[in-house]
């Protein structure tokens, strides 16, 4: 099976590894240092299990790679607009496209049923750009658990203890491909599913970046050392309670327990990826992350307060160092 991951940085880098050992014929879009060294010296991979280097095809230029059977898309909120013009090369008229991001997808209203079925999210894909040079029948919804970061070109190292992909159909239904990427990866090493329900997982873990991720981004440091203070606390376990209300207004039916979210967040040393975006002078994926679920809040009438102002926060720091703008 032909697997393009495009967008081969941490996550990317990961999850291309995992299906090269998992049998699949791989290939990456990447840019820059990183994919000189993945050229030169192949794909290194640090993880819990072991030291992995794996050779695949990689270039900046997707119609050197030709149509695939799958790509599964890695990138940042902020490249969804770039995706959209580079993509059509690799798309043949069955390829899936699996969108393994955090955030809201911007496929999220599509085989939605009920009023809102079809609705459109500009702020995450303006003017339909991924509608239409993907097309939300080709999307497959995906959910990470592994937490990375590229510590020199070419080389990932994987914090995580036990990674985990999810992925999804917008309609509901398990279907062959889903499945197959699935069994891809945990033939590769990691664990991997497909769901019936995967809006109710994009939620299970944007709760806990909603709340983690703005008061990080707020606060300089990873969320173990927000958590500390009792009121920073408090406040993400109302961001949680408020992002749950919106999910539930929509269908999804996430897991509660917000004590033990908080609690296993206060053992968390690894920075989330929008802190480290900060911190690099990268461009922050707030739209996606942070201001789509809050429209979401709006679509569904539910109020939330606490993330209204969390969020417009993140915004202000953000735009003060030139990393997100209206």
């Amino acid at each position: 099976m032909r697997v393009c991951v495009f967008g081969a940085g941490a996550i990317g880098g990961h999850l291309a590894m995992r299906f090269v050992r998992g049998g699949a014929e791989v290939s990456v879009v990447a840019r820059g240092p990183h994919l000189a060294a993945i050229r030169a010296n192949g794909l290194t991979v640090h993880a819990v299990d072991g030291r992995f280097s794996v050779r695949v095809h990689a270039s900046d230029d997707p119609a050197s790679l030709g149509p695939q059977d799958a790509v599964v898309v890695t990138v940042k909120a902020p490249s969804l607009s770039a995706v959209a013009a580079a993509i059509p090369p690799l798309l043949c008229a069955d390829t899936g496209v699996a969108f393994v991001m955090n955030g809201i997808p911007w496929w999220y209203f599509h085989a939605l049923k009920g009023k809102l079925e079809g609705t459109r999210l500009p702020r995450i894909d303006p003017d339909d750009l991924l509608w239409r040079a993907v097309g939300p029948e080709r999307a497959i919804g995906g959910v990470v658990y592994a937490a990375s970061e590229v510590i020199a070109p070419g080389v990932v190292d994987v914090e995580q203890p036990k990674s985990r992909v999810v992925f999804g159909e917008p309609d509901g239904s398990l279907s062959p491909r889903a499945e197959t990427l699935a069994a891809l990866l945990r033939a590769g090493g990691i664990a991997s599913e497909a769901t019936p329900d995967i809006r109710t997982e994009i939620w299970n873990k944007l709760i806990n970046n909603l709340a983690g991720g703005t008061l990080a981004v707020l606060a300089g440091v990873a969320p173990r050392h927000v958590y500390e203070e009792e009121a920073c606390a408090a406040a993400g376990k109302r961001v949680m309670q408020e992002a749950a209300a919106i999910a539930e207004a929509l269908g999804a039916k996430p897991n509660h327990g917000f004590d033990q979210r908080i609690g296993g967040q206060k053992s968390m040393d690894h920075k989330p990826s929008i802190l480290q975006d900060l911190e690099l002078g990268r461009p922050m994926e707030i739209d996606g992350l942070f201001d789509a679920p809050l429209a979401l809040a709006h679509i569904a009438g539910v109020a939330a307060p606490t993330l209204e102002l969390l969020v417009a926060l993140a915004k202000v720091r953000a735009r003060g160092v030139g990393l997100y703008g209206d």
